[in-house]
């Protein structure tokens, strides 16, 4: 069986993911850039919510909820950012955060035409101004 595990800068939280992700996104918008501290944020869904759980440190989970149910979860002690939230469930993961391969790669870069002009993407993963043409607004489709 498939075991993705994860955990924050200091060690403190940390998860185990049951099943493959999928969606793996960069997103450059300037709130990911200042939630994420960095050119963009990368990100992956979980292809089942309930396969993911918290083995360590789930007390040290803090919350920080911007816009109708959805959030970010990160760690009191150290600040990393593990997981986007919705309506405070685990709907993905940070891919850096991942122990080891998590066996996806950036499939796409989202809001590309807000990026930090200093921010140089490279790959051959599609880039899309703003939400790519397919996203529906389900849960799990941004931190």
């Amino acid at each position: 069986m498939l075991v993705i595990t994860g955990e924050c800068f200091c060690g403190a939280l940390r998860y185990e993911i049951s099943a493959p992700l999928s969606r793996a996104q960069a997103c450059h918008c300037s709130r990911c850039r200042k939630a994420f501290s960095g050119a963009s944020s990368a990100f992956a869904e979980l292809s089942s919510p309930e396969s993911f759980r918290w083995v360590a440190g789930e007390a040290q989970l803090r919350q920080y909820t911007s816009q109708a149910g959805w959030g970010i979860g990160f760690c009191s002690t150290c600040g990393s950012t593990l997981c986007g939230l919705y309506q405070g469930r685990v709907m993905g993961v940070t891919l850096g955060t991942v122990n080891g391969n998590p066996g996806i790669e950036i499939g796409e870069h989202i809001f590309v035409a807000s990026k930090a002009p200093w921010d140089h993407i490279g790959g051959s993963a599609p880039q899309f101004a703003e939400w790519p043409p397919w996203h529906n607004g389900t849960p799990g489709d941004a931190l």
